[in-house]
């Protein structure tokens, strides 16, 4: 039987916008946040090849599944991850990475790097299987209440805090992330592709009526306009990186330990793919505790 996440296992898985409501952040340099944060680097080829070769002979490559359940402390509600083979293969295929191994990273940031400290406070998770492209095409209202219900669980929200939203575009497409901060009516928008959220117009609509509805269901006076900022994030080089680059942004987020993300956060393009591998290395280590566990 899969063990429940728990401190006993420190793993998981698995509209234009007018240019003046663009605000410009103080620039911080993140150069030390791989310090902060346990990583793997320099091992992932040992643990490719150990993983591998465990997966050939487990039953998972003859069509068993693993349900990874997540406690109400991630997304707000409790949540189970199906991890199959393809989840794997992802990994070991350096192929596009789906939902169910985004998630299975993000219980791993939090049971690892959050759970029962104050950054519990100020760091919140949106589940990326209820809010995407798909369902807004399809239901907005739908949608844009499921983010307000997330937003309701964590308490009143005058304290400053973050909510993560990693999005995809639809259809096995591209992934970025989006950081709203809803005492302040601020919105960061973190693509590794260039471009902002225009090339999302209906993401960025469903997340304002998001911000405003909840703000007026807690009587809340909203003072401004609601500010969205792209700030300059690190660029992959390929068409399929963008999932591990979600990744790292919210990891180093969490050790900046800044709710307000400074415009540049990275201080260099080859540092931060270069440490890439640990984000992969975490990966298949978590997917080990989760076929074996």
């Amino acid at each position: 039987m899969l063990k429940k996440a728990g401190k006993d296992i420190p793993t998981k898985s698995g509209t234009k916008t007018n240019p003046k409501s663009q605000k410009e952040v103080p620039g911080q340099m993140l150069d030390k946040a791989s310090k902060e944060i346990p990583t793997t680097s320099g091992t992932k080829s040992q643990i490719m090849m150990r993983l591998e070769k465990m997966v050939e002979e487990s039953d998972i490559m003859h069509g068993a599944i693993r349900s990874v359940d997540m406690d109400e402390g991630v997304f707000g509600i409790a949540h189970s991850e199906l991890i199959a083979k393809e989840d794997m293969q992802q990994l070991f295929e350096h192929e596009e990475l789906g939902i169910a191994v985004i998630h299975t990273y993000i219980w791993y940031m939090y049971d690892t790097l959050m759970r029962g400290t104050e950054l519990c406070n100020r760091f919140n998770f949106i589940a990326a299987s209820r809010i995407n492209t798909t369902f807004i095409t399809k239901n907005p209202t739908s949608v844009m209440n499921e983010l307000v219900d997330r937003f309701m669980v964590a308490g009143d929200n005058t304290t400053p805090s973050l909510y993560f939203l990693p999005f995809n575009s639809g259809n096995g497409g591209h992934w970025v992330l989006v950081a709203m901060d809803l005492s302040r009516l601020m919105v960061y928008y973190l693509d590794s592709l260039p471009g902002d959220w225009s090339k999302y117009p209906s993401m960025k609509k469903t997340v304002d009526a998001a911000i405003l509805k909840f703000r007026s269901k807690k009587n809340y006076r909203n003072r401004k306009d609601i500010t969205w900022v792209r700030v300059q994030c690190p660029q992959q080089n390929n068409s399929i990186d963008c999932g591990f680059f979600v990744l790292r942004f919210m990891r180093d987020i969490i050790a900046l330990n800044r709710i307000d993300i400074p415009k540049m956060v990275w201080n260099n393009n080859l540092g931060f793919i270069l440490i890439l591998s640990d984000i992969s290395s975490n990966l298949l280590l978590n997917h080990e505790y989760v076929l074996f566990s």
